[in-house]
C-alpha cells in the first residue's frame, strides 16, 4: 500500500503543509511525489530594464539602469497590489520566458546595468532562481537589490542575504492592517528587516499609504518611529500614493497632503532622509542633506534633475551621505 508523503514549506511564516500534488499559497511552490519543488526557477513572466529609483532606491546608484526579473506567485495577498495579474496568479497562467541565471547575468552586462533587481512580484517565492542569479551576477561584478515584502523565515533569508547589496522592503501598516489588507502578519517582517540590517545589506523602506486604512497619524508615528529605533535615523524611508486598483478599486487616491504630512511625522521621528513617492515634481522626491538642507539630489519622477553628490558626501558642505553610490 503506498502512503502519500507530506511535505512542509520552511521558506516563510506559513509553514505549508502540502499533499502530493498540492501547491503552497504562494502558488509556485509544489508537493512533487513527496519533494518540495519550485515551478518558477528560471522561467521569469517579466523582464525589464528599469531606472533604479523605480524600486524605489534614491541611495543606490542614482541615474543607472537596473536590469529587473519577476516570476509568477506571492506568498502575500495585498489588495491593493499593483501587479496582481502576476503576483496572485500561477505560472502557467502568465507569458514566461526561457531565462536561467546566468542569462540573467550575461543580458544584465549586455545591456549596461550595473544591477539586477529581483522585484514586481516576491523574490523570497522565487527564492532558489534569486540566489542562484544573485551568485552568477557577483561573479560578473554587479550588484543584486531585493524589492520584497520580507515575508520570509530567518534561515533561508541570512542564507540569501550574503549575495544581497541592497533592497527596498514594503512595510505596510500595523498587526491589524497585515492581517485585514495584506493576508500575513508583521513580526516576520519587522525581524527580517532587523537581520537585513545586521547583515549590511542596504535598507531602504516602502510605505504605500490607503486612505482610510493605514493614514491614521498615529500609526505613521509608530511606523516612522520603529524604522528610526531599529533601522536607524540614516534608513530611507518613502511614503508613496496609492492608486485604485485590484480589490480597492472604491477608494480615492492619497491625498498629497497626506503624504507630505506623513513626511513632516517621519522626520519629527528623527528620520534624515524621508521621500513623497508617485507624486512626480514633489520636493519630497528630492535628497537632501541633513546638514545644510540643500538638495544633493534633483529629480522630477525617477529622473535625475541634478547630482551634487561627491564621492559620497555632499557637494556643497561635504557632509557624508550614507548609501552605495559606486
Amino acid at each position: 500500500m503506498k502512503t502519500e508523503r507530506k511535505v512542509q514549506c520552511g521558506l516563510c511564516p506559513r509553514f505549508c503543509v502540502l499533499a502530493p500534488g498540492q501547491r503552497g499559497n504562494c502558488r509556485a511552490r509544489e508537493n512533487l511525489n513527496g519533494e518540495l519543488v519550485t515551478l518558477v526557477y528560471g522561467n521569469p513572466c517579466a523582464v525589464h530594464i528599469d531606472p533604479v529609483e523605480k524600486k524605489p532606491l534614491s541611495h543606490v546608484l542614482p541615474g543607472t539602469r537596473t536590469f529587473s526579473i519577476a516570476t509568477a506567485g506571492c506568498n502575500l495577498h495585498c489588495q491593493f497590489c499593483q501587479n496582481w495579474q502576476i503576483s496572485q496568479r500561477p505560472p502557467e497562467e502568465t507569458s514566461n520566458y526561457n531565462l536561467p541565471p546566468e542569462a540573467v547575468a550575461a543580458e544584465a552586462v549586455r545591456q549596461n546595468c550595473p544591477s539586477i533587481s529581483y522585484t514586481y512580484t516576491e523574490p523570497m517565492v522565487f527564492y532558489e532562481y534569486t540566489y542562484d542569479t544573485s551568485v552568477r551576477a557577483r561573479e560578473k561584478g554587479l550588484k543584486n537589490i531585493l524589492v520584497t515584502a520580507a515575508y520570509i523565515n530567518e534561515k533561508p533569508l541570512r542564507e540569501l542575504l550574503p549575495v544581497i547589496d541592497a533592497a527596498n522592503v514594503d512595510l505596510k501598516g500595523d498587526e491589524e492592517y497585515y492581517r485585514k489588507v495584506v493576508g500575513g502578519t508583521l513580526a516576520p517582517v519587522l525581524r527580517s528587516l532587523e537581520v537585513m540590517r545586521e547583515m549590511g545589506v542596504w535598507l531602504e523602506i516602502t510605505n504605500l499609504i490607503v486612505p482610510t486604512l493605514n493614514d491614521r497619524p498615529d500609526r505613521i508615528e509608530w511606523l516612522a518611529g520603529w524604522v528610526c529605533d531599529h533601522l536607524g535615523p540614516d534608513t530611507p524611508l518613502y511614503f508613496s500614493r496609492f492608486q485604485p486598483l485590484y480589490k480597492l478599486r472604491n477608494l480615492p487616491p492619497t491625498p498629497t497632503e497626506t503624504l507630505r504630512t506623513a513626511r513632516e511625522i517621519a522626520r519629527a521621528q528623527g528620520l534624515r532622509y524621508v521621500y513623497v513617492g508617485n507624486i512626480p515634481g514633489d520636493p519630497g522626491e528630492n535628497t537632501v542633506c541633513p546638514n545644510c538642507k540643500k538638495t544633493v539630489i534633483g529629480r522630477t519622477g525617477y529622473q535625475i534633475r541634478e547630482n551634487n553628490l561627491k564621492n559620497g558626501n555632499c557637494g556643497f558642505c561635504g557632509h557624508k551621505i550614507p548609501g552605495l553610490w559606486k
